[in-house]
């Protein structure tokens, strides 16, 4: 829509008010229309509109008590000058609003802007939005009884033309505008002839089956209707507004988007609307890195919009709504959204996933953690060492599952100084990692204090059969420690040596498992029984025959190891 403006200086000495002022009254009194259309009364923006009318309005009583404006289709006039002139879609134009109804003339008496603005207001708002079934504005206004508004209309129901100025308070309603009708058919000597009034286009003046659609087109017809029924309209109105942003230079302009960006950004998150959120934030990014001319406050409060987000208390906010609504957002959705966030968000999102009791939120959040996780590494990194202990555990859980070396050197850290969950909780995040310098950190962890921790260190070297950590292994099985450890870390030590010491190994193994003499009968049977289970793991021909040695020893627990690790490298 785009609006001309008359000269203010026209035509100063033939007015009873100066142009300029009502011309002023005018553009005041179409832009609050506007304003009650986007904004709800409890807005500031909405409550700023209706005091610059009211400032307008008292400008104008100034100089007289009543006001009277001529109506046409597109124009305001006060005693034959134009004070506001609105060109374009006739359905976006004030002047419309009132000429379509047969509205032509209002004439406004002080104390207007006080008692029956607001109202005025609200009726225009139910006039633009009603359905062709609903009242018309003419019939609104009429059942409105305004006591500070007159008004002059054409009755489209007779020919008698527009009477003078009333306040339509008679106990009939003004009649609706009735559509034309074709006349009735006279019958002639020939037959029925039909006659209608001139420009009105009748359906039996043409051929239908002309213009009959086929299947394919109906379909067609039909899912692009969907389609556009169906899009989603919102990105759509936030592009426009940030266009308009870039493009215009006022900054009375520019402050009043970026409100009703955080107005609409607020009302996407309550309502989980968060791929509308994320395209908010992400492209109000993007538009102030573009714009070079933007005063540093608005450039200030279009980041702000992603910070309020982020911060702890807002976000939790957000996530203590998740948790009590059944409602769940799509996964996709909620990963955009966590992809506009700040690093300062992660700690937020890690401690409500350890203190959640949702399971289907938990997935959720640990799906969209990863992400925003995987964006901040450095920020990752630094909440393992993080004070909350719950915080701490997931920051490691996510940098073992993200498989991130940059994490090996804390949580190295961790497993010197930390307790015993949080101990393991770093040795099972290393072993994800598997990382050359996670594995030396394991390697470390074999001679660990706490059993727990050496135990799960060399089952994973093992695992992984990495060969390094071999002679540290040798040395453990050969100490004091090993022998009088309990059978499970026996166990986890000697097979992680049989997994990777090869044929180089047997002799020691044999050793251990076929020693004769005073000194063989002193040697543990655990000790025996978890070398011939080594041997099991070497599984060359060589252990084979080590291993058929012992096949007939007395101890059943020596005898049994042997025989499962016969049957388990099938020799």
């Amino acid at each position: 829509m785009t609006g001309q403006q008359p000269d203010p200086s026209e035509g100063l000495a033939e007015l009873s008010v100066p142009l300029a002022v009502v011309t002023q009254l005018m553009n005041t009194f179409t832009k609050a229309v506007r304003a009650y259309q986007l904004y709800l009364p409890n807005n500031p923006m909405y409550s700023r509109a209706i005091d610059s009318v009211r400032e307008a309005f008292a400008a104008t009583w100034a100089h007289t008590d009543e006001i009277a404006v001529q109506i046409s289709e597109t124009q305001f006039r006060m005693e034959d000058h134009v004070v506001l002139e609105e060109l374009g879609k006739s359905g976006e134009s004030l002047p419309w609003t009132f000429y379509k109804d047969g509205i032509r003339e209002l004439k406004f008496s002080q104390g207007f802007e006080q008692e029956e603005l607001p109202g005025f207001l609200q009726l225009l708002q139910k006039a633009r939005t009603a359905s062709p079934e609903d009242d018309d504005l003419l019939t609104l206004m009429w059942e409105q009884e305004f006591a500070y508004l007159q008004y002059r209309y054409v009755d489209f129901a007779s020919d008698a033309g527009a009477g003078p100025i009333e306040s339509l308070k008679s106990s009939e309603p003004p009649e609706k505008i009735d559509p034309p009708r074709d006349v009735e058919a006279t019958e002639g000597e020939e037959g029925p002839v039909k006659s209608s009034r001139p420009g009105v286009v009748k359906m039996d003046d043409f051929d239908s089956t002309l213009y009959f659609l086929d299947e394919s087109e109906i379909e067609y017809m039909q899912t692009e209707i969907r389609k556009d029924y169906s899009a989603d309209l919102r990105p759509g109105v936030i592009a426009s507004l940030l266009d308009t942003f870039e493009q215009e230079t006022d900054p009375t302009v520019r402050e009043e988007i970026i409100g009703i960006l955080d107005y609409v950004l607020l009302i996407m998150l309550s309502t989980t609307q968060f791929r509308t959120a994320a395209y908010l934030l992400r492209e109000t990014g993007l538009s102030s890195q573009r714009v070079k001319d933007m005063l540093s406050a608005h450039q200030q409060r279009l980041g702000e919009l992603t910070d309020r987000v982020s911060d702890p208390t807002a976000l939790g906010q957000l996530l203590q709504a998740l948790e009590d609504t059944p409602l769940r957002p799509p996964q996709n959705e909620l990963n955009e959204l966590f992809m506009q966030l700040k690093s300062v968000a992660l700690e937020t999102v890690l401690g409500w996933i350890a203190r959640t009791n949702n399971t289907e939120l938990r997935l959720l959040l640990e799906n969209s953690a990863s992400r925003l996780a995987a964006s901040h590494t450095a920020e990752l990194v630094r909440l393992i060492a993080s004070g909350d202990d719950l915080v701490s555990v997931e920051a490691m859980r996510r940098a073992g599952a993200l498989k991130t070396p940059a994490a090996v050197a804390a949580l190295g850290q961790m497993i010197a100084t930390g307790e015993q969950e949080m101990r393991l909780t770093a040795v099972n995040a290393l072993s994800e990692i598997a990382s050359p310098g996670a594995m030396q950190v394991l390697e470390r962890a074999i001679e660990d204090s706490d059993r727990d921790i050496r135990v799960s260190a060399v089952r994973i070297l093992g695992s992984r059969a990495h060969r390094p950590s071999l002679p540290r292994i040798e040395n453990a099985i050969k100490g004091k420690t090993i022998r009088e450890s309990n059978l499970t870390e026996k166990m986890a030590f000697f097979e992680a040596y049989g997994s990777m010491c090869g044929d180089a190994g047997i002799a020691m193994l044999d050793g251990v498992l076929n020693a004769k003499g005073g000194i063989g009968n002193r040697v543990d049977p655990e000790l025996r029984a978890c070398a011939a289970l080594a041997l099991g793991k070497v599984g060359s021909s060589k252990a084979a025959e080590s291993l058929r040695k012992a096949a007939g020893e007395k101890d059943v627990i020596v005898r049994n190891a042997v025989a499962r690790a016969l049957r388990g490298s099938a020799l």
